[in-house]
């Protein structure tokens, strides 16, 4: 496997996102719009921008852990 640099993020946006998925697992799902609409409902965010920025975090996060679970399951 190859190194492959992420996209950079600022921490208030990986914060945010971590907080969030720890305290709601079950409400996010792999899905970008509904994300963005679960965001808007448990934070206090301004900007669209904020808010597509933490949903697309969470999004990649759900997606990756996903991942994971297949291939512990199938290895």
């Amino acid at each position: 496997m190859g190194l492959s640099l992420g996209k950079v993020r600022p921490a208030y946006i990986k914060r945010t996102a971590r907080k969030l998925l720890q305290l709601y697992p079950d409400k996010f799902t792999d899905d970008f719009e509904h994300n963005k609409k679960v965001v808007t409902e448990l934070t206090i965010v301004d900007s669209k921008r904020v808010r597509n920025r933490i949903a697309g975090y969470i999004t990649r996060l759900v997606k990756i852990k996903h991942r994971e679970e297949t291939e512990t399951v199938s290895t």
